[in-house]
């Protein structure tokens, strides 16, 4: 484990994508006595102690948050305003690194909420991260020390790879790439599954099929030196069953309707931040 992820670290919210950083931290090699988390909801709480022994998991977003060099922001945008603004006291008292998890909210309103000089960095990381192969964004405050930057990429790089931008205007379109991204892989394996069982594949037969006719796809696309295009023409023979396929998909249009969804999830993210007040 990189000897930067060590001493306590502190989970604000304990919801999907925080439970799949954690996971992933700890596969990675981080000391579950190191992370804390705070969750006000009791049965969430039992439930975090329960999935990650030794994980400390209260109540209280301040006791969590007390003496952790790093804090992680995982509550919902529209929450972060009231969280951030209760944490300010202790956050001018220790200067922690401050990363925000939270859709659409700029670094300028979330360093503002916690008082100023804080060490602020924006990501986007995603689900995946819990089996080590997610793939963040990320975007520091003007100002933010570079040790507190290298921090952060240490953080997410335990759990798979990471993408600095330059600019923050490009957050939410990564938001809506990689952060919603696996959702349309799942509505991809889950239509693939669908069209087997109505060719009269048995289900499981079809599960499978799909699942690693897209983990091999992906495979090869993250291996191999050439572009997607050039990988789907290798696939492609002139007049064959996949050409025959693929003219249905683009009769369709599909390419504009997925440029349509993914403008639509790139819009919500600045809807969530305008709603926020960031």
């Amino acid at each position: 484990m990189d000897e930067r992820l060590h001493g306590p670290l502190a989970c604000i919210g304990g919801g999907n994508m925080a439970r799949a950083l954690l996971a992933g931290l700890i596969a990675s090699g981080c000391d579950p006595r190191e992370l804390r988390v705070s969750e006000p909801d009791a049965v969430r709480r039992a439930a975090l102690a329960g999935d990650f022994p030794g994980l400390s998991a209260v109540p209280d977003n301040a006791t969590a948050a007390r003496g952790a060099a790093c804090w992680i922001l995982a509550v919902k945008p529209q929450q972060l305003p009231e969280v951030a603004a209760g944490l300010a006291p202790l956050a001018t008292m220790e200067r922690p690194l401050v990363v925000s998890l939270a859709a659409g909210i700029r670094v300028a309103a979330l360093a503002g909420w916690l008082g100023g000089g804080i060490d602020v960095v924006r990501s986007m990381p995603n689900r995946a991260a819990m089996f080590g192969a997610g793939i963040t964004g990320l975007f520091a405050a003007p100002g933010t020390s570079a040790a507190a930057r290298t921090r952060a990429d240490a953080l997410f790089r335990a759990v798979g790879e990471t993408v600095w931008l330059n600019d923050e205007g490009d957050m939410d379109a990564v938001t809506a790439i990689s952060g919603s991204g696996p959702a349309y892989v799942f509505l991809l394996i889950e239509m693939i599954e669908a069209a087997a069982v109505a060719e009269g594949l048995d289900a499981d037969v079809a599960r499978r099929l799909a699942v690693a006719t897209v983990a091999g796809a992906a495979r090869m696309a993250a291996t191999s030196g050439d572009p997607a295009p050039v990988l789907r023409a290798q696939v492609t023979s002139p007049g064959g069953t996949t050409a025959a396929a693929l003219a249905v998909l683009e009769a369709a249009d599909i390419r504009t309707t997925f440029l349509r969804a993914v403008h639509a999830g790139r819009r919500r993210a600045a809807e969530l931040a305008a709603a926020s007040g960031a």
